[in-house]
């Protein structure tokens, strides 16, 4: 059995980190979609990154795809895509997934939402967003 460490190191070599001050820089990027991949629960506790779109990761794929319902045009607009969880490993996933898809612009910020907290980064309440 391939452990979720093992996968997530494995989708970590395939897609683009980037440092939580990185991610900082962007957040005000008209160019830049921030996507909260964590659970609504996650989000009503901890709220989110302003401006963030809320998709949950096990719904990506289809909000991914103009193909299907659940798509989400935000997604297709050719702005670079900052997929992010609460400490970086379901956003590793989700941006291999991604990249598996053909996003072109995809990357998802080291240490999750976790260290965007610790760096200062703004956060609102889940239904502020």
């Amino acid at each position: 059995m391939t452990s979720v460490a093992e996968m997530i190191a494995r989708a970590n070599a395939r897609v683009t980190t980037i440092a939580v001050g990185e991610a900082l820089g962007l957040v005000s990027d008209a160019g830049t979609v921030f996507v909260d991949l964590r659970d609504s629960a996650e989000l009503a506790r901890e709220g989110m990154i302003p401006g963030a779109l809320h998709v949950n990761r096990g719904v990506l794929k289809f909000a991914l795809d103009p193909a299907t319902s659940y798509h989400q045009p935000a997604l297709a607009a050719g702005k670079r895509i900052v997929l992010y969880c609460g400490s970086g490993g379901r956003s590793a996933l989700a941006a291999d997934t991604a990249r598996a898809m053909g996003v072109p612009r995809v990357a998802h910020p080291g240490g999750g939402f976790k260290a965007w907290l610790a760096a200062g980064g703004p956060r609102v309440d889940s239904g502020s967003a």
